[in-house]
Parts: C-alpha cells; sequence; structure tokens
C-alpha cells in the first residue's frame, strides 16, 4: 500500500468514527427525552412539602456577652495589625 492509499483509509476510519459517536450521541439524547416525558407523564405527585417556619425574632445580647464580642474583635484587630 502506498502512503495516500493509507491516509485516505485514516481518513475514510475517523469519519466512520465520527459518525458513529454522532449517531449515538443522537439516540442517547432522545432516548433520555423519551424517558424524561415518560417519568413526568406517569409520575405519582410529590407528597406537600411542610411550610417553613418563620425565624425567631432576635433577642437582645445581655452587655457581658457584648462586652466579650468587642475585646474579641479588638484582639482580632490587634493580633492583624
Amino acid at each position: 500500500m502506498t502512503s495516500s492509499q493509507l491516509l485516505l483509509e485514516g481518513v475514510e476510519l475517523m469519519l466512520f468514527g465520527m459518525g458513529f459517536v454522532f449517531v449515538f450521541l443522537l439516540v442517547l439524547i432522545a432516548s433520555i427525552r423519551v424517558m424524561s416525558y415518560v417519568i413526568g407523564h406517569f409520575a405519582i405527585a410529590p407528597a406537600a412539602q411542610p411550610a417553613v417556619a418563620a425565624p425567631a425574632p432576635a433577642t437582645e445580647i445581655d452587655a457581658d456577652t457584648l462586652a466579650a464580642i468587642r475585646g474579641a474583635i479588638q484582639q482580632h484587630r490587634a493580633r492583624r495589625g
């Protein structure tokens, strides 16, 4: 075989492989869409979700806790420079 024949066979094999992958991906996409339709059509409706409770209102912070928070922030800023 000459090099041009080998090159043509390589190109032919490449096109066949790319075509096969393209067709496979089209079939895969079609099957996923069909499964999605079937599941959506025949699926049971989900149960009602419980309502989310409202967060508790903010409470006052006592003076000792506020002093500890301020001291921690001051120490952190002093270390960072």
